[in-house]
């Protein structure tokens, strides 16, 4: 409601399989080849994500695709199956290494990087790799790939002109959404601030079209419709020095996104935790990835590059959580 619909649908959301069509034992850790360790945990997390699992272990993209070159969605496929089907303890990403510059030009195995923004290149890549062979799509079509349908959702900006009350509604599509913690001691008060009307003045004040000029406004971003998949970043880094927030933020194994929305009326969207990344460190610049995920056979594991240890809930809703990735 109050979006464009999109003229064409790449991929039908009701053909995503949100349950594991396979259940098993936990696949094989990551050796680490070099500084790979903020690759490792993303690999693992988007591996243990069941609705894109399903896609990818179905072999559907590399059966149509045409790609010589790089194609993510042909490298995650690999990657998925040797990972979930290895009879070994540990295997070596190096597909995904040796295309590191095709993800991201400032991605290289022997440099330090932040598991974030390996995560955001890898969603974008991947949906690129989807859109290939259509051109001249709309931009809500754009928005129907196979990535866009697991991870994908829109936020409402509603602006209302302070003097004259004027309204205006813009949407804007997302795969992730990032949350400022500098005050906030749960993922639910980061939530609760996320979706609070903020007043903006001077310098900030928005074109009113009724008035014809720049005024201040009331302005509120909510969630305008959910993803199948939330993925959530706790911004840690307290400004551009690389200080970091090591406060610890409260996360739920179950999440209401319903208090969130544009329309809070209705039944609850209740989403369960499945992934986590944690970073060890003083600082954002420099210490370790890990990770924790809920594999098909229900149960959690600590996944330390390549290491597999079982664990339970209480530990993993214990940690200084980094990234959190929650699924309908």
């Amino acid at each position: 409601k109050g979006m464009t619909s999109p003229q064409r649908i790449l991929f039908p959301p009701e053909e995503i399989c949100l349950d594991w069509q396979q259940r098993q034992r936990p696949g094989a850790g990551l050796r680490n080849l070099g500084s790979t360790c903020y690759i490792n945990v993303i690999l693992q997390c988007l591996t243990y994500t069941p609705p894109l699992a399903n896609y990818l272990l179905s072999c559907e993209h590399s059966r149509l695709c045409c790609q010589q070159d790089f194609c993510m969605m042909c490298i995650m496929e690999v990657h998925v199956r040797k990972v979930l089907h290895s009879s070994t303890s540990a295997i070596w990403p190096r597909a995904v290494i040796r295309d590191l510059k095709f993800i991201g030009e400032d991605f290289e195995p022997d440099k330090a990087g932040d598991a974030f923004e390996f995560l955001y290149c890898a969603l974008k890549a991947m949906h690129r790799a989807c859109l290939r062979g259509n051109s001249n799509l709309d931009i809500f079509s754009q928005t129907t790939t196979i990535i866009h349908q697991i991870f994908g959702g829109f936020l409402k900006s509603r602006v209302i002109c302070l003097r004259c009350q004027a309204v205006s509604d813009s949407y804007k599509a997302f795969l992730h959404v990032l949350l400022d913690i500098k005050e906030a001691s749960s993922l639910t008060a980061a939530l609760e601030d996320l979706v609070t009307p903020k007043e903006l003045d001077g310098k900030n004040c928005f074109q009113c079209r009724k008035c014809e000029k720049k005024t201040p406004v009331s302005k509120r971003i909510t969630g305008h419709h959910e993803p199948k998949v939330f993925t959530v970043c706790l911004e840690r880094a307290a400004d551009h020095t690389g200080k970091k927030i090591n406060t610890f933020v409260e996360y739920p194994e179950y999440l209401d996104l319903r208090p969130y929305m544009s329309n809070t009326a209705g039944e609850p969207l209740l989403y369960s935790l499945y992934a986590i990344v944690v970073h060890s460190g003083d600082t954002c610049l420099d210490g370790h990835f890990f990770c924790y995920t809920k594999a098909s056979n229900g149960l959690w594991y600590k996944m330390d590059d390549e290491s597999v240890d079982n664990c339970g809930i209480h530990t993993v809703l214990r940690q200084q959580a980094y990234l959190l990735f929650y699924a309908r």
